[in-house]
């Protein structure tokens, strides 16, 4: 029973909706012509009148997002870092809350090497600095890095709503942004991690939201949006967002096909000019700060770890290099063992078809999942429609893009956040007009959309009060460290810790992540290099606790480290 469980455990969820959905779905089709939604009619009659006052409408869907998820707190309470992509993202947003773009790198550097982060030329997340930011503006907002999250997350509800107005009527638009709420803001992982998928998400929908607009008349604050959301994605997912750019145009190019365009002068001066200056601002700013950390405004940080560490390249068609030289064996194992193979799989035919497979899968689940096939029974329709030809090329496009990565992972996808619901919605347009029998069943079908993404809330809800093993990896969170915190946190001074892993450690949970200012940090996480290295590192704290932790132990074993 126990094996069964285990296999299942990662879809129990799944399941449960995909039932909820067949049960809606067979109401649907038992319901009469003579039978009417009276209830749902009213609602939809409120909705309808808010959603004609379409800036009141963007924000009652950020205020909902931000309302939902804080009425949760005291059940969820606010998620704790988890990964170690979570971990470098934090070393950047504290890096910016403390007033620097980068920290120098420490004399002892090589005892703090870890996954995700560079310690040369200085020392500082590899990521884009776009996710940083935002945990930094929720540090100085509410002293917490997730409250940026949180302020993120609702802005790409807002934006995915006003997106949706500028390509079908206001109702369409809100219900599209309630949806987006109701699967990104509560439970999803966008909302609790500390990732940063929605700023991608965010200036994708931006692009998406203003081509409708601009089309129709040619303004500024568009072509400003359009300038801002492509320097959003530049600077948290940029090689996915210069595939949505190629997409978006390889798409405008047939969408434009014989239509009428403004003027020459009046583009120039509406569109291109005011884009083009904003731009600039960015690429100044953003090479400005990668020139403080790597020494050149051209190299990303990015490109300085997979140089000095990595073997495979970030996409299947390029070739590998040379192992560097690794000075922890959980590097090397990371680096030249478990990225080479999944590189070499990869690269075989039936590798590529498997993980591509496993990669469809994973979107499907994220982005679509039960609740939202529903609509798709309608995409042949759609697939007919005029107004769909861009987000369908843009989209398919797209995905010839992310097929040559080498991994993908739901939020490496976040800038065509906003193509899946220009689909999504349409198709639901399209199912509301179908009946069957004389019967309104597309529009029970469509009402029963939302009825089952509320549903899941409130019984994952009841899974978490009661602590069912609905979801055996929530909270999210590393607990052993918060525990780990909390016991030298009680004990007077400051800390190092040296920790020692087996041979079977997890890389994904790693240990060692420390602050900005490692020798004014209260705690310091450091890697075990044996009795001789370690003495160096003894002698440079010589003023704290020593401590030897076993990394991979349940829980893990801390006692004071062994000194002579």
């Amino acid at each position: 029973m126990n094996e069964i469980y285990r296999h299942l455990a990662p879809w129990l969820l799944t399941i449960t909706e995909a039932i909820m959905v067949l049960v809606a779905a067979g109401i649907s089709f038992r319901q009469r012509a003579s039978e009417s939604g009276t209830h749902f009619e009213r609602i939809e009659t409120l909705f309808q009148r808010l959603a004609y006052r379409r800036t009141a409408a963007v924000w009652f869907v950020a205020v909902l997002a931000l309302g939902i998820r804080a009425i949760l707190i005291p059940l969820l309470g606010i998620p704790l870092p988890d990964w170690n992509d979570e971990y470098s993202h934090l070393l950047a947003a504290n890096t910016f809350a403390s007033g620097h773009l980068t920290n120098p790198t420490h004399p002892m550097w090589i005892h703090f090497e870890s996954f995700q982060i560079i310690q040369h030329p200085s020392y500082m997340s590899m990521y884009a600095p776009g996710q940083g930011l935002v945990m930094a503006a929720g540090l100085a907002l509410g002293g917490h890095p997730w409250i940026g999250i949180w302020l993120i997350t609702a802005v790409l509800c807002a934006t995915l709503c006003w997106m949706l107005q500028g390509w079908f009527p206001p109702t369409w638009a809100l219900f599209g942004g309630i949806l987006s709420v109701l699967r990104l803001a509560t439970f999803s992982y966008w909302m609790n991690s500390y990732w940063c998928p929605a700023l991608a998400a965010t200036g994708g929908a931006l692009i998406l939201g203003a081509i409708p607009r601009l089309r129709s008349r040619p303004r500024i604050r568009e072509a400003i949006l359009v300038a801002v959301g492509l320097a959003m994605m530049a600077n948290s997912r940029p090689y996915e967002g210069l595939v949505l750019c190629v997409a978006v145009a390889a798409g405008l190019l047939i969408w434009l096909r014989g239509r009428r365009l403004p003027p020459f002068p009046q583009l120039f001066s509406r569109l291109f000019l005011p884009a083009t200056c904003v731009l600039i601002i960015a690429a100044a700013a953003t090479g400005y700060y990668y020139w403080r950390v790597t020494g050149s405004p051209f190299r990303m940080t990015y490109a300085v770890n997979r140089e000095t560490y990595a073997v495979v390249p970030y996409f299947l068609f390029f070739s590998k290099r040379a192992v560097p030289e690794y000075h922890h064996a959980v590097m090397r194992d990371y680096y030249a063992g478990w990225e080479v193979r999944e590189f070499d799989e990869a690269r075989t035919f039936t590798g590529f078809v498997r993980r591509t497979a496993n990669k469809l899968v994973q979107l499907w689940r994220f982005y679509v999942g039960p609740a939202f096939l529903l609509p798709l029974i309608a995409f042949p329709w759609t697939l007919r429609d005029r107004r769909m030809r861009l987000p369908i090329i843009a989209g398919s496009v797209f995905c010839i893009g992310w097929l040559v990565e080498t991994w993908t992972f739901p939020h490496y996808v976040a800038p065509a956040t906003g193509l899946v619901y220009l689909v999504l919605v349409q198709c639901m347009r399209h199912l509301r007009l179908w009946c069957h029998n004389g019967a309104p069943t597309g529009k029970l079908l469509v009402r029963s959309v939302p009825v089952v993404c509320v549903g899941m809330i409130f019984l994952r809800l009841a899974g978490i009060s009661v602590h069912a093993p609905l979801e055996p990896h929530w909270p999210l969170g590393n607990m052993d460290r918060v525990r780990i915190i909390e016991r030298l946190s009680a004990v007077p001074g400051s800390h190092l810790v040296i920790v020692r892993y087996g041979p079977d450690h997890n890389v994904d949970r790693d240990w060692i992540y420390n602050a900005p200012d490692i020798d004014r940090a209260r705690i310091v996480w450091a890697r075990d290099m044996g009795e001789e290295r370690n003495v160096e590192l003894l002698r440079y704290f010589h003023d704290r606790h020593a401590w030897l932790m076993s990394g991979d132990e349940s829980p893990p074993q801390l006692e004071p480290y062994p000194v002579d």
